[in-house]
């Protein structure tokens, strides 16, 4: 925790953020969870960087809309730069009714998975505790999905593919205890009875890298297969994802933190562009980038109890991706 602490303060008050001057001429690149925050920001640095189209990926079209036009007109773009599709990360019918809009497009360069969730208040989606099933379940469902298209794109057109998902680093400091019963850990995830709420959203972005990693794996960087795909960590930003906060209390608290130590949204929206920067290192491939650099796994990756919490959770993770869209994970 102190050694978190630590890594956390110098990131978020003595570490300078690079301004993105990748070149994305000609790209075709998604960002989900862009009508605002982050994805705004970081779809904004892709306009201006001469990116041919962006798809802002949004659960409300009519916000998107919104955001597109913003971005079109502060980028001084074509308005065709910039489109709008419906993605609702919380439903498996809308991730693969995207994807297979995406598998159509002519080509598709890079994605930033930024769209996900962080509460206090306990929800399911088909039966799935709502942090799993967004952050985790949905995020590596279209990831198995748009991946084939990237890697044909990435073959036709030389360029090497980029798939990011944006992780935590409060992944560093989530507890595994929910992780170390006895029986399938899905199912151990999606009891209230026995789950933390509060520990939740640090423990999804653990498990999305542990997943992430496989995909890696699974996925090897070849003549044939030429995407990296990464998790990222944007630190601390203001942003409106703690709206969910149950407490006033902790609201206030939430509040008072962020003032101290948060970087802006646009600051923060740099690491996203990071993620998928045209000159992205080799090395990056299934690996975890804090502050527009190769990061640490930390312990819970690393340790012989997260690798073999890893094993066991992938297994049951591949095997409900496949069991919702069959062959997806065939890679």
């Amino acid at each position: 925790m102190l050694g978190w602490t630590a890594t956390f303060v110098k990131s978020q008050l003595f570490t300078t953020v690079p301004y993105p001057t990748s070149d994305f001429s000609g790209q075709t690149i998604i960002v989900t969870g862009s009508n605002t925050g982050l994805g705004f920001e970081a779809s904004k640095h892709v306009v201006r960087l001469g990116a041919a189209k962006v798809i802002l990926a949004v659960r409300t079209v009519s916000k998107g809309d919104k955001a597109a036009q913003d971005i079109v007109e502060a980028c001084n773009v074509p308005n065709s730069t910039v489109e709008v599709w419906q993605l609702d990360m919380s439903k498996r019918d809308s991730i693969i009714a995207f994807a297979k809009r995406a598998n159509e497009l002519q080509r598709l360069d890079a994605a930033i998975l930024n769209a996900g969730i962080l509460t206090r208040k306990w929800a399911t989606y088909d039966g799935v505790e709502s942090h799993i099933a967004v952050n985790v379940v949905g995020t590596m469902l279209l990831s198995t999905l748009l991946l084939p298209k990237m890697r044909q794109c990435a073959k036709q057109t030389g360029l090497r593919g980029r798939l990011t998902i944006v992780g935590s680093d409060l992944m560093y400091i989530a507890t595994l205890k929910e992780l170390e019963a006895e029986g399938k850990i899905m199912e151990k995830l999606n009891d209230p009875a026995e789950s933390n709420i509060g520990n939740r959203y640090g423990l999804s972005k653990a498990l999305v890298f542990y997943s992430l990693r496989e995909l890696a794996a699974r996925s090897p960087l070849t003549t044939d297969s030429n995407v990296i795909v990464s998790v990222l960590t944007p630190g601390a930003c203001k942003t409106d994802i703690f709206r969910d906060e149950a407490s006033a209390g902790g609201k206030l608290a939430m509040a008072a933190g962020l003032a101290v130590f948060a970087r802006t949204t646009e600051v923060g929206s740099r690491t996203l562009v990071h993620g998928i920067d045209s000159d992205l290192p080799m090395e990056a491939h299934g690996r975890f980038l804090m502050d527009c650099k190769l990061a640490q796994n930390g312990t819970i990756v690393e340790s012989a109890q997260g690798q073999d919490l890893a094993q066991k959770w992938n297994k049951e993770l591949f095997h409900l991706l496949e069991d919702i869209v069959p062959g997806c994970t065939r890679l």
